[in-house]
């Protein structure tokens, strides 16, 4: 009679069992672990990259679809024909109707257009691919348009009013679940742009305390009614306006006035532009800013001036009550002005000595020698944590910055120098400066320091 095979197992053989089931365990975990890895190095690929990596294998596809890699995105819409190079309108349409559904966060950045017809399809693409958002349901809590420059010639009145049409249809729609909208450098006037931030007060006002604008940057023209429409922006944390847009009203609108909500989310960060084409010759009290900061506390202050030349404007800018840390100035100006930024370096930000944490200036001071004044305030300065400088200044200027942080300044992590020459062969000073900074090898790594000779 054939019996069956029967195997006969000892307990060596079940130890052997219980360790090839550990292994086998293990290895899962290791696989699950592995597929978190990948989706964290997936992150990191661009779009190109990601389509290749797609096509490895049947795992990496899988990880590929994971809502989690497509949550934010930027669309660089540069709209110009090219016949190397797939149309913009099409791959940024393909995209959002085959990864929209997942959007959070969207930034569209755009080269300003030059011509009608490069305007027209910009406009046809941005349009086409809000109107697909919309209809794939994306949940955006974030949305930044910038530079479209709608002030361009090429940009004429039909144009312009239907893009500012269509916008604010869009962001009547979904401003009830954003947290975030930057719209700078779109340069629309003055109605247009408080059409825009009364609609999204408006969807601030009928959201609930899950959704809430945190973040705005709209650079619009001062309006009496700006302050009372800001005032809806119960949850605005993150500011960035246009110095034309100031008033003491305003400032009084961003103070927490009502119990609830603003009592525990207030004005975080303000930052503002300063231009001389744009209107900035308003009297602001100091009370005003004083009132301000003492209702959020904490608030830090940004501001950006841009070739303002006048002294007595520029102290009326920058008053003593601002909680200001970061400055930022640039000025070209001519020999033959009679202008200086001595007073700047002299009275108006020492003013801000125990604030002032980052500081960049560009200056053409090819007609004065400021390297003692700069050296000065960046030793006055105690909080100061970055230092960015475009400026004519002495070689030896870079050596001694140096030792000014070497030596007192642990804070002051961040120096980053460009000395303007105006020699034709400059390659003398940039042996000089390479010779100064070769007896400092060993810098503290936590200091990220930068010295060059640029041509002015």
């Amino acid at each position: 009679m054939n019996e069956e095979f029967i195997p006969v197992q000892n307990s060596e053989d079940e130890d052997n069992g219980e360790k090839i089931e550990e292994v086998l365990s293990d290895a899962g975990e290791l696989g699950h672990t592995s597929c978190l890895c990948l989706t964290h190095v997936f992150k990191f690929l661009d779009e190109g990259d990601r389509r290749s990596a797609d096509l490895v294998c049947q795992r990496w596809h899988n990880i590929m679809h994971s809502p989690s890699l497509w949550r934010s995105h930027t669309f660089h819409l540069n709209v110009r024909p090219s016949k190397y190079r797939q149309s913009e309108f099409h791959s940024s349409v393909a995209y959002v109707q085959s990864r929209g559904v997942y959007l959070e966060r969207l930034a569209v950045l755009v080269n300003p257009p030059s011509t009608y017809s490069i305007a027209w399809r910009l406009l046809r693409t941005i349009k086409t691919v809000f109107d697909e958002l919309t209809r794939v349901r994306a949940s955006l809590k974030s949305i930044s348009l910038t530079n479209l420059e709608l002030d361009r010639p090429c940009w004429t009145s039909g144009l312009r009013n239907s893009f500012v049409i269509f916008l604010v249809s869009f962001l009547r729609a979904q401003g009830s679940k954003l947290d975030s909208v930057c719209l700078n450098g779109m340069k629309i006037g003055m109605i247009q742009g408080l059409e825009m931030l009364s609609t999204l007060a408006q969807s601030q006002k009928r959201t609930n305390h899950r959704y809430y604008i945190s973040t705005l940057d709209l650079k619009v023209y001062r309006n009496s009614n700006m302050p009372r429409t800001l005032s809806f922006m119960k949850g605005l944390t993150h500011l960035s306006l246009s110095y034309s847009c100031l008033s003491d009203e305003l400032l009084k609108a961003l103070q927490p006035r009502e119990r609830g909500l603003r009592d525990f989310i207030h004005l975080k960060t303000l930052s503002l532009w300063c231009s001389l084409n744009v209107p900035h010759g308003q009297v602001i009290c100091g009370h005003s800013w004083e009132s301000l900061a003492s209702c959020c506390p904490g608030l830090k202050v940004k501001i950006a001036v841009d070739q303002i030349l006048n002294t007595d404007r520029l102290a009326r800018i920058l008053l003593p009550e601002i909680p200001l840390v970061d400055f930022s100035m640039t000025t070209f100006y001519s020999p033959n002005e009679e202008w200086s930024p001595r007073p700047l370096f002299y009275v108006m930000l020492p003013q801000f000595r125990l604030t002032l944490k980052c500081l960049t200036l560009h200056l053409s001071n090819c007609s004065e020698l400021l390297d003692d004044e700069l050296l000065k305030l960046v030793r006055r300065c105690d909080r100061l944590e970055q230092l960015r400088v475009w400026a004519f200044l002495e070689i030896r200027t870079v050596q001694r910055l140096l030792r000014i942080r070497l030596a007192q300044r642990s804070l002051l992590n961040t120096i980053r120098v460009s000395v303007y020459s105006v020699e034709e062969d400059h390659e003398e000073q940039k042996e000089q400066l390479e010779k100064l900074l070769s007896t400092y090898r060993d810098l503290p790594p936590e200091l990220d320091f930068f010295a060059t000779v640029y041509p002015h």
